[in-house]
């Protein structure tokens, strides 16, 4: 651990020196004063007094140091059938006229726009814009019910929306114009101007007055040059999903950002200028800001703007094709899409049409990698296959293994080390720091590393009250995990995840890593169940493999047994329900939450961010099989 132990030593015990000299890799407008000004804690603010522009740093920089004629985007859809290139200077330019668009509208440095797009180049482009003004940008998912933009809309106030006419999903049409109509008319706060970008699959009624074309008023604009602003100067609000009542807003700022995501593109992703680095997201998602758009724009790479999905656009080779036909080097999803690679194709036979000479490294994140599909997919592709964990407050990784600082073996299960800048240590309830191999709360130790929320918007007592008051000077991550003795962190899930069973404390995340080894299980989710004689019970649903052989009776104890050997009688795990999907949200996280209060009988609301409402009846006809739910006798 000789490079990566200095570098990390370093972070933690100089921060001022160490984000001082990453910072040099961004041009800045005018330098910093201070590089961390810590003189109104808990509240930190990196690179105050500094002035810049993101969307010089992401586009103007790289076309005037001699990269205008390279790719910086690449969008690629197989649900319409296209693929377009543009160089960096085509972008900056597309992004100057836009950005002279909203200016056009009266958006200037300060203000706020809602994006609602699906995953087209114009979504980059009116992010890219905001920021070229100075105008803060909160991207909603494209397709969030309009009850839950209209939140969004009256949290963020904005004085513009962009939005498009509507997205393809595998072959389905979705309008987002009425939805964005219902939004306005829900919301209390009513913007001045709409700018609908009309695609050709489907065609939105404009509102006089109110809508603009935006082909038509891009046609008519003049393009702007970027406006610096504050280091500190929020660049975007992103909302984190599934939120009821008041909204999170996550706030980044311009410096800490640029400066952070610049730095984990060598370090972490080990990445080039000129290289093409895909992240298989949504820019509606933290993944698809610091990862589609900023980090591999920034670092002067190539990015892959995809819309599509891992199977079904068409089959399940698509990602193998995208990846050969680009020559992408890098490329980052979440553990579910190559869990559903692996259902529909367990021998992976679809990866054999492909020539995937030049791609390195797989990276995962958006929920905990279990063991069996990391083996499944490294043993496929027969490269390093890495877990790393972070959160949309976070913006970039905070446990990963740094491919650009040091390799580090694998150990299935873990997300590896602390990135440099982040101090992360394991708590138990009281704010104590536990040893090796001890289950606690997973938190780090303030300050933060640029980067990272600096507060919610226009909510600082929230900040304090969410994240920093459970451990004063800590920052409270929710989610439950260990370190073993060689310093690897393991992170296994929220810490509502952890289920009391007669007085013991278990980890369903364990429990998962058992079922999901068996060979006939793609993907699974063990959850805990209210129960009147021993508090909780835990509960497994699980999707079989395309094929899988075996009688579904006979799957289900040996699955009971495995779990009874490997994690013990204690755990008193009995009840495994076959289903055919689990319910996720549309960024690929199994939604536990809302099952377990199916199997406890409990009203729910169906969550905006679930990619297929649907699948929530099988889940209660599931609970009822096995005793659980409304009207059941196993429930206290």
């Amino acid at each position: 651990m000789g490079r990566y132990n200095d570098i990390f030593q370093k972070s933690i015990s100089d921060p001022q020196g160490f984000w001082g000299k990453a910072a040099e890799a961004i041009s800045w407008h005018k330098k910093w004063d201070k590089v961390l000004d810590d003189s109104n804690q808990p509240f930190y603010r990196w690179f105050a007094g500094g002035e810049l522009n993101t969307c010089y740093n992401a586009l103007d920089r790289h076309v005037e140091s001699g990269r205008a004629d390279q790719i910086a985007l690449i969008y690629d859809s197989p649900v319409t059938k296209q693929v377009q290139k543009f160089t960096y200077r085509e972008l900056r330019d597309a992004t100057a006229r836009f950005a002279g668009a909203l200016r056009g509208l009266g958006v200037s440095k300060g203000d706020t726009v809602v994006i609602y797009m699906p995953m087209i180049p114009e979504a980059v482009t009116a992010m890219l814009a905001c920021a070229r003004l100075g105008a803060v940008h909160s991207v909603v998912f494209g397709g969030f019910a309009p009850n839950e933009l209209a939140v969004r809309i009256d949290d963020a106030k904005p004085k513009v929306i962009v939005s498009a006419s509507g997205a393809i999903e595998v072959s389905r049409l979705i309008e987002y114009k009425p939805m964005l109509d219902k939004a306005i008319e829900l919301a209390s706060h009513k913007p001045e101007n709409c700018i609908v970008f009309q695609r050709p699959q489907v065609l939105a009624q404009l509102i006089a007055g109110r809508d603009h074309d935006w082909a038509e008023l891009v046609a008519k604009s003049e393009p702007v040059d970027c406006v610096p602003v504050k280091a500190t100067d929020p660049l975007y609000i992103l909302y984190t999903s599934g939120t009821t009542g008041l909204p999170k807003g996550v706030v980044r700022d311009n410096g800490g950002h640029a400066v952070a995501l610049q730095w984990s593109m060598e370090h972490i992703y080990n990445v080039r200028p000129g290289d093409v680095f895909w992240s298989a997201s949504d820019v509606g998602w933290v993944v698809g800001h610091s990862y589609i758009v900023y980090g591999p724009l920034l670092a002067g790479c190539t990015t892959v703007l995809y819309e599509g999905k891992s199977v079904g656009t068409p089959d399940p080779g698509a990602f193998w094709r995208v990846i050969s036909q680009h020559g992408v080097k890098v490329l980052f999803t979440a553990p579910t899409a190559f869990r559903a690679i692996k259902k529909e194709d367990p021998k992976g036979e679809y990866l054999k049409k492909y020539d995937l000479a030049g791609f390195k490294y797989l990276f995962l994140a958006g929920e905990r990698l279990d063991p069996d599909t990391y083996h499944w997919a490294s043993d496929l592709l027969k490269r390093p296959v890495i877990d790393h964990w972070w959160q949309t407050e976070t913006g970039w990784p905070i446990t990963a293994n740094p491919m650009g600082i040091e390799e580090f073996p694998v150990k299935p299960g873990s997300s590896t080390m602390p990135v440099p800048g982040f101090d992360v240590r394991i708590l138990d309830s009281n704010g104590k720091e536990l040893g090796p191999d001890q289950e606690g709360i997973v938190a780090v130790k303030l300050p933060f590393p640029p980067g990272t929320l600096p507060t919610l918007w226009k909510n600082d007592d929230w900040f304090v009250k969410s994240y920093l008051a459970p451990f004063p000077g800590y920052y409270y991550t929710s989610d439950g995990g260990h370190k073993d003795r060689d310093g690897y962190f393991f992170i296994m899930g929220r810490i509502d995840d952890v289920i009391n069973v007669a007085g013991h404390r278990l980890s369903t995340g364990s429990m998962e890593e058992v079922v999901s080894k068996h060979t006939a299980v793609a993907e699974c989710a063990v959850i805990g169940a209210r129960d009147a004689l021993k508090g909780q019970l835990p509960v497994g649903l699980v999707v079989l493999k395309a094929g899988a052989n075996g009688n579904q009776e006979e799957i289900r104890k040996e699955l009971v047994k495995m779990v009874r050997e490997q994690v013990g009688p204690i755990a008193c795990f009995k009840q495994v329900a076959v289903v055919n999907r689990l319910p996720k949200t549309r960024s690929g996280k199994i939604l536990r939450g809302t099952m377990r209060k199916i199997a406890d009988g409990e009203t729910y609301t169906v969550p905006a961010t679930i990619d297929d409402p649907a699948i929530l009846g099988e889940i209660e006809t599931a609970m009822k099989g096995m005793g659980y739910g409304k009207d059941s006798s196993s429930r206290s």
